[in-house]
């Protein structure tokens, strides 16, 4: 019947994992090194332009959880922007599919210099579980050179915040 386990389930604990805690010193760590790095390459804040390029939504939603308030992308100074032309960061996420590697030409285009490719996830890396499809040219280095590559099946958000920390900080000087 629908009714007793309707009320059983609108009576019990949801079946989810605990949320996630960065912990404080490595936050601050992070927003440190991060603010330093931006601050001499760029003199402001790294905006991020996502670009998907044909994948399952497995990064997608790692990435959205950078805005979460665990762990708050915009403390760090970061911050994804609507244009490639407001972005110094391209991260791209999924295999490159057929149908999106023009579109990810012409997004590499629009943005300007500086400006730096990272391919977050294993299949923007070379294709992953999608390598060999008919409808997937490879990795994003198929039609342009990734500056880091974050790989996980997704990468976890502190993976990826901790790239592109590294990334500025390698670019810094």
């Amino acid at each position: 019947m629908l009714w007793p386990k309707l009320a059983r389930n609108l009576l019990s604990r949801p079946r989810t994992d605990p949320p996630v805690t960065p912990r404080p010193e490595v936050v601050a760590a992070l927003r440190d090194r991060l603010a330093e790095a931006g601050q001499r390459r760029l003199g402001r804040s790294l905006a991020i332009r996502h670009v998907d390029a044909g994948s399952c939504n497995g990064c997608e939603l790692e990435c959205h959880a950078l805005g979460n308030v665990a762990h708050d992308l915009e403390r760090y100074g970061l911050r994804f922007v609507a244009s490639p032309r407001h972005a110094d960061v391209l991260l791209v996420t999924g295999p490159l599919t057929r149908n999106m590697a023009e579109a990810l030409l012409r997004c590499r285009a629009a943005t300007p210099e500086p400006a730096w490719i990272v391919a977050a996830g294993d299949c923007a890396v070379d294709g992953g579980v999608f390598k060999g499809s008919y409808a997937v040219l490879g990795g994003v280095e198929e039609a342009i050179m990734p500056d880091l590559v974050i790989p996980g099946c997704p990468p976890t958000p502190t993976h990826i915040l901790e790239g592109l920390v590294a990334l500025l900080e390698a670019n810094a000087g």
